[in-house]
């Protein structure tokens, strides 16, 4: 499966934006999905995963209460709205797709990985 990240851009602290993870090559809808993000010199770390049905969201301390995972399996596409963004959120967010439905907060669950898109929060 490939997968494609959009929807980056450059915004102000306090605003608001949402990405967007879409699958090609093969349906996503029996997989759990995350996303990551790697900001500058940092580790790429964790921030929200969704399993296979969207009944069932994990996300990283730092962004509970802002942002918000969820899945339009008919569009083989996940979501990631982001709110109340801060300049520590900038970030390249990268989406991951695992070969299994339920998907958790380790890196190394996920098989497949898109390019990126970029996240600039000016302050």
């Amino acid at each position: 499966v490939q997968l494609q990240a959009s929807g980056g851009g450059l915004v102000q602290t306090g605003d608001s934006l949402s990405v967007s993870c879409k699958a090609s090559g093969r349906a996503l809808s029996n997989n759990a999905v995350g996303w990551f993000r790697q900001a500058p010199g940092k580790e790429r770390e964790f921030v929200a995963a969704i399993n296979w049905s969207g009944s069932v969201t994990y996300k990283a301390s730092s962004v509970k209460g802002r942002f918000t995972i969820s899945r339009n399996n008919a569009k083989d596409t996940v979501m990631l709205q982001m709110n109340s963004l801060k300049p520590e959120d900038t970030a390249v967010y990268y989406c991951a797709a695992s070969t299994s439905s339920t998907g958790g907060l380790h890196a190394s669950l996920y098989e497949y990985w898109g390019q990126g898109t970029l996240v600039t929060v000016s302050s």
